[in-house]
């Protein structure tokens, strides 16, 4: 059973940091496509960035582009989400989703990612 188990969220100030990691379990995540989504109140679930499983390309939406960085560790079954500079509208639940087909595009779509965490809440105050 494939399971990814995000670590907790928490509060933040503006300007802050903070890193989200997601661990994969029952499979690895090599070399597929891991991807960041986040959905604020009364918002629909948006496309934060995604890494490819070969190579660890990389891409982002442009709200977040320069101030996040997805990162991994194969060894550890492990996806990150550097989150710096962090805004109020950066507020959402944040959910990290695994692409299990072998196409490697870095789909901003979510209907393209097969697993998904349970999400966690990142609240940013000023």
């Amino acid at each position: 059973q494939v399971q990814l188990i995000e670590s907790e969220g928490g509060l933040v100030q503006t300007g802050g940091s903070l890193r989200l990691s997601c661990v994969v379990s029952g499979r690895t995540f090599t070399p597929y496509v891991m991807g960041w989504f986040r959905q604020a109140p009364g918002k629909e679930l948006e496309f934060v960035g995604a890494i490819s499983g070969i190579g660890g390309r990389t891409y982002y939406t442009d709200s977040v582009k320069a101030r996040f960085t997805i990162s991994r560790d194969i060894a550890k079954n492990t996806v990150y989400l550097q989150m710096n500079s962090l805004k109020s509208e950066d507020t959402a639940v944040y959910f990290c989703a695994a692409d299990w087909s072998p196409s490697a595009v870095l789909s901003q779509t979510a209907p393209s990612y097969d697993s998904w965490g349970q999400g966690t809440q990142v609240t940013v105050s000023s």
